[in-house]
């Protein structure tokens, strides 16, 4: 496993350099636009990125948050197979390729092919390869193609499908998720932590169920979701810094922003799941804290862990919004619910 700390400082640096030349209003007023339609319902035979000033500024403000999204998601099909590691990888709608950037960050050796409808993307995405240090960023194939509309896909260990599903009709997103089940060992999908992001990872679960996959993350079951539709949704948090142009765009001050997201993790290896996921932020009270849990015996729970609890309760203490519970090494440690 390749964990070295600089992928992500070295992506801001390259992303850095991308606006050179191109003033500040500008750049704005194009990562404005491009946040209200690129994710949209865009046809697949019209990108909205449109050229190399579009690309540059969607990827600087976007591309950064992409990454940390992923990666999480990553982390976690990791955590439930530690022994597994993809040889060959496939980014399906990768654009200028955050997600390949994420796979690359976790393991190496393996060979990355890009796809996606966008030119100037796949234009950008390989540029900015070519400053990572990565081999397999390096050594990636950055290809042309249609994401919608019944695609072929070649047999692969690892398919990443992050940020696209919203821009597919559903008809081609039920294609696309039947494809990369068929060619895959592995497949992650991202989707924004918003309430019709969950939903759409809900039928991507569905849909890597029905192809046989057993599902690895976020859920610790393969049974139905036990959130009621319309009540609530599932999502989680990745922390981002933020560029200037980011705080130029949001008017913030903050040296970073909080990327919600939802995502789901379908293998056909074996896996094991963590027996509880965090849903929501721990609340910290004095002497106790706060779980909200999404369990496979007894679906949404909560749990109150105190000092009575010792090593536990240090751990819960530690805890993050998507962390696996019991920490490792505690899950004989009982705690009685809320």
């Amino acid at each position: 496993m390749n964990v070295s700390p600089s992928t992500a400082e070295t992506l801001r640096g390259a992303l850095a350099g991308l606006l050179d030349g191109l003033p500040p209003k500008q750049a704005a007023q194009a990562v404005e636009r491009l946040i209200a339609n690129y994710r949209g319902t865009t046809p697949t035979d019209a990108p909205v990125l449109r050229d190399r000033s579009d690309v540059a500024a969607y990827a600087a403000y976007r591309m950064p948050a992409t990454f940390e999204a992923v990666r999480a998601a990553l982390a976690a099909l990791h955590a439930a197979a530690p022994g597994w590691a993809p040889a060959t990888h496939t980014d399906v709608g990768g654009g200028t390729g955050a997600a390949s950037w994420a796979v690359a960050e976790l393991w190496d050796g393996h060979a990355t092919t890009v796809l996606d409808w966008a030119e100037p993307a796949l234009a950008l995405g390989r540029e900015l390869a070519a400053a990572s240090g990565s081999p397999a960023l390096r050594g990636a194939r950055w290809q042309k193609a249609r994401i919608g509309a019944a695609p072929e896909l070649a047999e692969t260990d690892l398919v990443t499908v992050s940020y696209v599903l919203k821009e597919l009709t559903e008809r081609d997103r039920a294609d696309l998720l039947t494809a990369a089940a068929a060619a895959a060992q592995a497949v992650v999908v991202v989707e924004p932590g918003t309430p019709d992001g969950y939903e759409r990872i809900v039928e991507a679960r569905e849909r890597l169920l029905a192809a046989g996959l057993r599902i690895a993350a976020p859920c610790p079951h393969g049974g139905a979701c036990p959130i009621v539709p319309g009540k609530d949704w599932c999502h989680f948090s990745a922390r981002v810094s933020r560029s200037s142009l980011h705080r130029r765009v949001k008017g913030g001050s903050l040296p970073y922003e909080d990327e919600k997201f939802a995502y789901v993790v379908g293998v056909r290896f074996a896996a094991e799941p963590v027996p509880a996921r965090i849903t929501r932020k721990p609340q910290i009270r004095k002497g106790q804290v706060l779980l909200e849990l999404c369990t496979e015996e007894e679906g949404l729970r909560r749990e109150t862990v105190t000092k009575r609890h010792g090593p536990l309760y240090r751990g819960a203490r530690d805890a993050e919004w998507g962390d696996g519970w019991p920490p490792p090494h505690e899950e004989s440690h009982e705690v009685s619910g809320a």
